[in-house]
């Protein structure tokens, strides 16, 4: 369990959008979003959600930590795969409900549990009014079934 904690965000909205004083607005699950993009290039990976115990982690140890909502539970990204997210840099938006960061993924340099690089791999279009959706070209770094274990 992480040592920090989070003081309640300011009513005052000044201090909320231009104070030193890092206070999350954690939505009515507790959460706020994360988005995540590589510190080299700028490739968008992946968006996410943290909690507080997540956000705190993360802080700490300078590893990426996040919510699953799927799996209700805390996750370390990176920990069976071995692409750990190391933080460069954390930033916040005006209102504080939302973390970008900025990050050095570690081992395959992939993010998605597919095996690629970055979770936003397929394009949205329209064909004939109906949307659809197609690659971007991009290739698993790992086998990500067995990695996983995922059964076939």
């Amino acid at each position: 369990m992480p040592a920090l904690t989070f003081d309640p965000a300011p009513g005052d909205k000044k201090a909320l959008e231009e104070g030193s004083a890092f206070t999350p607005r954690f939505d009515a699950n507790g959460l706020v979003t994360a988005v995540v993009t590589d510190a080299g290039d700028g490739k968008l990976l992946m968006v996410a959600h943290m909690n507080a115990e997540a956000l705190a982690l993360t802080l700490e140890s300078g590893v990426a930590h996040y919510w699953s909502r799927s799996r209700n539970a805390l996750w370390k990204k990176g920990e069976t795969s071995g692409n750990l997210q190391e933080v460069v840099e954390m930033l916040t938006d005006c209102d504080q409900d939302a973390v970008w960061l900025r990050v050095k993924v570690m081992g395959h340099d992939a993010t998605c549990h597919t095996g690629r690089r970055s979770c936003f791999y397929r394009t949205v279009g329209l064909v004939d009014g109906r949307a659809t959706l197609a690659g971007d070209g991009s290739e698993p770094l790992f086998d990500a079934d067995k990695t996983y274990r995922n059964p076939s």
